[in-house]
Parts: C-alpha cells; sequence; structure tokens
C-alpha cells in the first residue's frame, strides 16, 4: 500500500468512514479536506451494479455540466474544407485532414477530446490503434463522431464531459474545481446522475449505482448518497 501524507492523513481524520454523506454534506467535507498549493480537481467515482464485460452493459457517454468543469479543453479536429472552418470558427486548438493523421499517426497526441463528422471516418479509422487505448477515438456514442461540428466544438470547450466505465464497472468524472461553490458542484454532480439515470440497462433495478465516492485530487475519498 503506497504511504500517505500527513496531509492525507490528517484529512482522513475529518471523514467518517462508517458514513454515507448527503451531496452537499460530501461537498462540505471534501472543500474542508483540501490543503494543495493548486487549485484541485474535485472528481465523482461511482461503481456500477453493471457488467462490464457484456456489450450491452457499456457505459460510453458524455454530458455537458452547467458550469464546466473548471479546465481548459484542448479540442482537436479532423475535418476538411467547410467542417475545418466550422470547427476553427467555433475556436478548436488544432484541426486537420490529412497532415492531422499523420500527426497523430507519429506520436502526437496533445488534446484532451477529438471530434470528426461521419464521413472522416474512413480516414481515420486506422487510428484507433492510438486513440482507442487514450479514449480518444471519436464515436457517435459519445458525442464525438457528428455532423454539427461548430456546435460539437463550443460544448466540449464549454465544459462537455466524456463518461465511460472501465474494467471494473467505475466511472470517473471530474465535476469541477475546490474553488467553485457548493452549489455549482452540486448542479454539476446532479447533471452526470441524472444523465447516468437515462442510460441504465434494463433488469438491474436498484442495483445500478452501487456506491459513490466524491474527492479531490489530493483528498481521501468521502462517500455520499443522492
Amino acid at each position: 500500500m503506497a504511504k500517505r501524507s500527513k496531509r492525507y492523513r490528517e484529512a482522513e481524520t475529518k471523514i467518517d468512514t462508517e458514513k454515507v454523506y448527503s451531496l452537499s454534506d460530501a461537498i462540505n467535507v471534501v472543500k474542508s479536506c483540501t490543503s494543495a498549493a493548486f487549485n484541485e480537481t474535485v472528481e465523482v467515482t461511482v461503481k456500477l451494479g453493471i457488467d462490464p464485460k457484456s456489450s450491452d452493459q457499456q457505459i460510453r457517454t458524455s454530458v455537458g455540466l452547467p458550469h464546466g468543469t473548471g479546465k481548459s479543453v484542448r479540442v482537436a479536429v479532423f475535418a476538411e474544407g467547410e467542417d475545418a472552418d466550422a470547427a476553427r470558427d467555433a475556436g478548436a486548438d488544432v484541426v486537420g485532414g490529412d497532415d492531422l493523421i499523420s500527426r497523430v499517426e507519429d506520436g502526437w497526441a496533445e488534446f484532451d477530446v477529438a471530434l470528426a463528422p461521419p464521413p472522416m471516418m474512413r480516414k481515420i479509422g486506422q487510428l484507433g490503434r492510438f486513440l482507442g487505448p487514450r479514449g480518444l477515438m471519436p464515436s457517435p456514442k459519445n458525442g464525438t463522431l457528428r455532423a454539427d461540428l461548430g456546435d460539437a466544438v463550443k460544448e466540449f470547450k464549454a465544459g462537455k464531459v466524456e463518461i465511460r466505465n472501465d474494467d471494473g464497472g467505475n466511472i470517473h468524472v471530474p465535476v469541477g474545481k475546490v474553488s467553485f461553490d457548493r452549489a455549482k458542484l452540486e448542479e454539476n454532480i446532479k447533471a452526470i446522475f441524472q444523465h447516468l439515470q437515462g442510460l441504465r440497462p434494463p433488469g438491474l433495478g436498484n442495483r445500478f449505482f452501487l456506491k459513490s465516492v466524491l474527492s479531490s485530487t489530493m483528498g481521501p475519498g468521502v462517500r455520499f448518497g443522492l
């Protein structure tokens, strides 16, 4: 087990590990446990009652957060012609066709989100082995493969986040910064749960949200319920 810092151990003493906090109280506790010299990210981790090996229970989606994440998102767009112009006008950080594909094949991946219009799939399909493991391959499931590139760029720059389960059936989603007031963090978190509720696989019943934990970058987790 990794050795925890003195600050981390001190923060742990503020948490009742046997308690499931209300969302409001969990946010207050997380904010009180931060002591880093930078503006830490607040993250929600949810253990889902899905079978991660079942293709019809995979969670891969995106959701717009009412108040964004507080992070500057670097958006790359694979596009040509009018699509490329629309992406640039909307504020994409890098836009390109064959030239951008070549850069990625050479190992460049300095972006947080990759977008593309459907016609580009015939060209960028070859990038699956580079972008797939990083979770950056454009896909209709998470809203990154779409025709309205201008709107897509604006949404992700404004704070739309991708959500996908890991091999253990967990999702990890940034929901803002510790500098956000409690109300903004609450609204962002509730937006995520409301969106996920609509993706609940049939037959799971009350077994969908098994455990929810809130934490900051350097702080301990606080279990909560909605």
